[in-house]
């Protein structure tokens, strides 16, 4: 379990939402629902969206011994940024 706080975006369109969502599935992981959680190499990330408040939470509840969470953490952080510009 990771120690890292979770990441919060806000002002994340349903549009924006669904762009993210398919670009994950394109990668194998599969974000079905506003909700839930994935993985994949040992990874497992849950997210919740919030449409009537544009929120999207993303947070790494777990990660193989060599992978630290903050790096799981910047990753998500910079294909969220990328992904609402």
């Amino acid at each position: 379990m990771s120690e890292s706080s979770a990441l919060v975006f806000t002002g994340v369109s349903p549009e924006q939402f669904a762009a993210l969502t398919a670009k994950a599935k394109a990668t194998g992981i599969e974000m079905t629902g506003n909700s839930g959680s994935a993985s994949q190499f040992g990874v497992e990330v849950a997210w919740k969206y919030l449409p009537e408040e544009q929120s999207l939470t993303l947070e790494c509840l777990r990660t193989p011994f060599f992978v630290q969470p903050e790096v799981v953490y910047a990753k998500l952080s910079t294909l969220v940024r990328e992904s609402l510009r």
